[in-house]
């Protein structure tokens, strides 16, 4: 098969949808943990997750097209805070209920029996069942106007999971902590490692 701008233009919506988010191989999967301030919590499934940098801390994560509301985007505008939370195999169909369109005034985690957790002075929920939580603080939110996207960056601020997942470099294993990823929209997988190598040099 081989794919030009033309033949992309004719594809069917949703297929389209499927053959483009399929291509750029397995994706980092977390749970978005966020609150509006005023006691309603939002819970939604991402796969846009990425690495920035370790000095400082800071990662990346796109938003869809969307008007901030109670929503994730809004909760993050608004409060500066949200947390990401690893997906396992054992609430994966819950994590996956999270990503449909619930009322503004519904909370993922009532609807779909996940549990919130609150540490700290971090506003934004963890997800409880979740074996490795991150929080951040919004230091930059960038639109994109080629296709109505926002750019979220965060600072890691806190950072928690099992002792028995972290190697003596503080190296983060997390095939040993469950963790699930994904490919296109809806294709979740678990992994298995061929091995670790040594840092490259000439």
């Amino acid at each position: 098969m081989i794919v030009q701008p033309s033949s992309l233009q004719a594809m069917e919506r949703r297929y389209r949808g499927n053959f483009i988010n399929s291509l750029g191989g397995f994706k980092s999967l977390v749970l978005v943990g966020t609150t509006n301030g005023s006691g309603h919590h939002n819970l939604a499934l991402f796969s846009s997750l990425f690495h920035i940098g370790a000095d400082p801390a800071l990662c990346g994560l796109m938003v869809r097209p969307t008007e901030p509301g109670n929503n994730t985007l809004g909760n993050i505008l608004r409060t500066s805070s949200y947390t990401l939370n690893h997906v396992h195999a054992d609430f994966l169909d819950a994590a996956h209920q999270c990503s449909a369109k619930y009322p503004e005034e519904t909370s993922e985690f009532d609807a779909t029996g996940l549990t919130p957790l609150f540490v700290d002075s971090i506003v934004a929920p963890f997800v409880q069942e979740s074996r490795i939580q991150l929080a951040c603080e919004l230091v930059q939110h960038t639109p994109i106007e080629l296709n109505g996207t926002t750019l979220l960056i965060g600072k890691i601020i806190y950072a928690q999971m099992p002792d028995e997942c972290i190697a003596e470099d503080g190296y983060v294993d997390i095939e040993r902590a469950g963790s699930v990823t994904c490919s296109g929209l809806d294709s979740y997988h678990i992994t298995q490692r061929l091995r670790r190598l040594r840092y490259a040099k000439v």
